[in-house]
């Protein structure tokens, strides 16, 4: 990517830079991230772009966008990146009952609703110093959960900007590992003595208004895909942008919605939701772990792979994790 002449000039805190500034899409905040003035931060952008002859991120109102060419190296200076704090970090190997580092971990709140209660205690009882971040990840649109819809969250890890992903897909790039978790499927959510319940036929379905969990408000789910595929429809009466806000409006009102099984069998009773089997055949998902395959270089992020994997079989391991899948 760098070719002898530049190399000389290259420096590894302007790849970091890169990296930030990509992330956050604005030099402030970039700056902030950094512990550096905004001017520093457009000084090292000034230097990045007669590295790569390129302009790399384009000023708007709201901050900055990556040209064509920034997109296109993303890839391999994270993949350096990783590299580099790859060989950091074999310094001094990974132990989880000492290590103080923080991970960030991608996933839409209802899965990470299912994973977090058994991560959490596993995390307390050997690797307490540990940290954990959660970014909540939700497709652009309501629907076809098929893995283009999820390119933000790639992008997200090639930029480092979390360390691994939790995601309803199976078929990801090449450039990442993937460990399956479990296989997904919905059930109908109702407030206690929803009269639905008592006859959840397909006819009463299609008019009961439902709710839909969409982070941009689009009143359209997979739901509606199968329906369609019958000729029929439903009134959305309401959109949320995440699951957990979903139970808690489904518990207050006569509204349903198709639900994850696993999230409704962890935290529907106590909210006074109750679950009811479709009336109709939907689709199951395969829910998997994402990372960069550099990224599993790192020890204490194959670790942590382990461990999320774990939450679901039965099984964790306290020693180091340091094997590339």
């Amino acid at each position: 990517m760098l070719n002898e002449i530049n190399l000389s000039q290259a420096d590894l805190n302007l790849l970091v830079l890169f990296e930030v500034v990509l992330t956050h899409k604005h030099v402030g905040r970039a700056a902030k991230h950094l512990n550096l003035t905004s001017s520093a931060v457009s000084h090292g952008l000034g230097r990045l772009r007669r590295l790569f002859n390129d302009p790399l991120f384009l000023r708007t109102p709201k901050g900055v966008v990556p040209t064509a060419r920034a997109i296109e190296l993303t890839e391999p200076i994270a993949d350096i990146l990783a590299r580099v704090r790859s060989v950091v970090a074999s310094a001094e190997p990974f132990e989880p009952e000492k290590s103080r580092r923080r991970f960030v971990v991608g996933a839409p709140d209802g899965l990470s609703a299912v994973l977090l209660p058994a991560l959490l205690p596993i995390l307390r009882s050997v690797a307490p110093l540990i940290d954990i971040g959660v970014r909540e990840l939700l497709p652009p649109a309501a629907v076809r959960l098929a893995g283009q819809v999820w390119e933000a969250a790639f992008a997200g890890l090639d930029a480092r900007a979390m360390d691994i992903a939790v995601l309803p897909l199976g078929d990801v790039p090449s450039r990442f590992v993937v460990r399956p978790l479990y296989e997904e499927d919905f059930v109908i959510a109702t407030r206690a003595r929803h009269p639905f319940a008592a006859k959840p036929t397909l006819e009463r379905f299609c008019v009961v208004p439902q709710l839909v969990v969409s982070l941009t408000g689009d009143a359209f789910g997979f739901v509606d895909e199968v329906l369609a595929r019958r000729g029929l429809s439903r009134r959305i009466a309401l959109t949320v942008p995440n699951f957990m806000m979903a139970l808690a409006m489904i518990a207050e009102t006569d509204l349903i919605a198709a639900l994850p099984r696993r999230l409704m069998s962890l935290h529907a009773r106590h909210l006074g939701v109750r679950s009811v089997e479709p009336p109709l055949t939907l689709p199951s998902f395969q829910i998997s772990l994402v990372a960069p395959k550099a990224a599993v270089m790192d020890a204490g992020v194959a670790w942590l792979l382990d461990q999320l994997q774990g939450t679901t079989q039965g099984k964790t391991s306290t020693g180091n994790a340091a094997r590339a899948q």
